[in-house]
């Protein structure tokens, strides 16, 4: 698209023609970043939540360069809402941009990390309005990464945006008119143009440019992968030929995206097509980070040198070559304290006198006190996902701490069913969630371990030490039945623990009618409940002793063998 200046005067003169026909109809009004009209869907059918209150969003973002330490250097993040999202940033929509997450990749103690990006800018407006005071804040050894380009398309110079970018790398071609949201001349550059700037300016500040593609959107092309961005072309062009280094975040994230089941790869994104929930703002800032961490440009080893936590973690799992790994997931029934005679045991614990351990190896993985949603916000459930290979097996267990209050410190509730349902709660610790239902994490943890070639297994909750009319509690209503959804829905291998083991206890305990007199019934409730206490729980209605850890061990061997599962061949004869 190389332009003559002959071209160029020629373009001007038809962009003064057109604003001069505009002015017939309305009146440009100068507009601050202060007071832009309510968010408006632009071209990419997306409403953007920042010009909601650019204002606020210019002062939730740190002053360039205030976040620096003595001496260290500061990582600058430059980009638009998929790097820093929302007028705080901080999840309140339900999105969140990869910017917020990405220092937990780098050492606080040799260097910060500043999120500069802010939603709706492009790759021209952020240089026009806010890179100015980043680059003034630069100082040498600093590093800049450029990660932008989503709202470059567009018209030139509309009153509430003027933000397109000419596309391409063309260092020669421009379009010089009107801009009726700053009411002055104006010239559009080229992406690539743009890209120079950033990379010469830094440069001149003795600092470090990287530049970076996009992140992926919830997009796919002809053959079923997801769509990736001509700006990886361009990008990429400018880095070599200036020297800098790249990172193609854009295809990165997108072979993460594309591995994924269609359902996984739709919870990556909320609300639109483009911004990101929490599970893919934590995506693109781990590819971001790889992509560092693995590139072999010699220009980024000061920089690697200065990271951690790239490396996934995993569960410390003995492997032998020829045994699939058993790994047990789950709250205090599944694990926990395990150790005296006389305390409080989980069932996993006592895997061991029903499993041969000379076929497969067994990985306790269980928390106590953990529900689906805290077992997956901590991490934990991402570390058996990690450690995972083709073969293994995995139980899911969960519920005894689920239906608790969703907001509280503890943070463990979820909402009741197994629709695929979610709302962004505020916490009492003034942080945003977005927590989904009981049965929407338990298709997570089940999609995931498929997506490992490994086998998940739905095990219900362990009964209670309660004896309504003189049998043991059943709570097939509620989890029982949210279960058995789970199940249908998703064709997973069901172990109903929750009835096999108070069948049991049933047998030996159970009385076929309680005494028609409230005061002897209560009395005969507490009776049987005292007795199945002194041998099968501890302390509570809820946690086994040895014995009756042991006794859901055995229940869950007698659900193998009841469905002929693949798993049983691995149970002691």
């Amino acid at each position: 698209m190389k332009q003559t200046i002959k071209n160029r005067k020629l373009l001007t003169a038809l962009s003064l023609l057109f604003t001069w026909l505009a002015a017939g109809t309305t009146t440009a009004q100068a507009q601050g970043f202060d007071n832009l009209p309510d968010p408006i869907e632009d071209v990419n059918k997306v409403v953007d939540n920042t010009p909601d209150s650019i204002a606020k969003a210019l002062m939730s973002r740190p002053k360039p360069g205030s976040t620096r330490k003595g001496e260290n250097p500061v990582l600058f993040l430059v980009g638009n809402s998929t790097m820093r999202n929302g007028t705080r940033g901080d999840g309140s929509n339900g999105q969140w941009g990869w910017g917020y997450y990405a220092s937990q990749y780098f050492n606080a103690a040799k260097i910060t990390v500043e999120n500069q990006a802010l939603g709706g800018m492009s790759t021209r407006t952020f240089y026009t309005d806010l890179w100015p005071a980043v680059r003034d804040a630069l100082k040498p050894g600093d590093w800049v990464i450029v990660s932008i380009g989503h709202n470059d398309n567009g018209e030139f110079f509309d009153q509430r945006r003027a933000r397109a970018v000419i596309p391409g790398v063309d260092p020669d071609t421009c379009y010089v008119g009107f801009n009726q949201r700053t009411q002055r001349q104006d010239t559009v550059y080229s992406y690539g143009h743009y890209l120079r700037r950033y990379i010469l300016e830094t440069r001149a500040r003795g600092a470090h440019p990287i530049l970076m593609s996009l992140t992926p959107r919830d997009a796919y092309d002809d053959k079923g992968r997801i769509v990736r961005k001509p700006q990886t072309e361009w990008g990429a062009y400018i880095a070599a030929v200036e020297g800098v280094p790249f990172v193609d975040l854009n295809d990165i994230s997108g072979r993460k995206l594309d591995s994924y089941s269609p359902w996984k790869e739709k919870y990556h994104f909320f609300g639109d097509k483009i911004h990101t929930s929490k599970f893919g703002a934590e995506m693109n800032a781990r590819s971001a980070a790889e992509g560092l961490w693995e590139s072999r440009n010699p220009q980024l080893r000061p920089l690697q040198a200065m990271m951690q936590n790239v490396p996934l973690k995993v569960k410390p799992v003995k492997r032998e070559k020829g045994k699939p790994v058993l790994f047990f997931t789950g709250d205090s029934t599944v694990k926990n304290a395990d150790k005296e005679d006389d305390g409080m045991w989980g069932w996993a614990s006592q895997a061991q006198t029903v499993f041969d351990e000379s076929k497969i190896t067994l990985f306790n993985a269980a928390r106590a006190g953990r529900s689906t949603r805290s077992f997956l916000r901590e991490g934990l459930w991402d570390e058996v996902y990690n450690s995972l290979q083709p073969g293994d097996f995995v139980t899911i267990q969960f519920g005894h701490n689920d239906i608790c209050p969703i907001t509280d410190q503890k943070a463990r509730g979820v909402i009741p069913g197994t629709r695929d349902t979610c709302h962004v709660y505020k916490l009492d610790n003034g942080q945003y969630e977005v927590v989904y239902s009981f049965g929407w994490y338990l298709k997570k943890f089940i999609d995931d371990v498929r997506e490992k070639g490994a086998t998940p297994i739905l095990v219900s909750l362990t009964p209670r030490n309660e004896w309504p009319g003189g049998r043991v509690e059943r709570r097939d209503g509620s989890y029982g039945k949210w279960y058995r959804e789970v199940v249908a829905e998703t064709g997973v291998e069901f172990i109903d623990m929750h009835n096999l083991s108070a069948d049991f206890l049933d047998k030996k305990f159970a009385v076929k009618q309680l005494p028609a007199d409230k005061e002897k019934a209560k009395a005969k409730m507490d009776e049987l409940k005292e007795k199945a206490g002194s041998k099968y729980f501890k302390k509570d209605h809820t946690h086994t002793s040895k014995l009756g850890a042991q006794m859901n061990a055995q229940s869950f061997a007698k659900g193998l063998r009841q469905n002929k599962s693949e798993l049983a061949k691995y149970l002691k004869k």
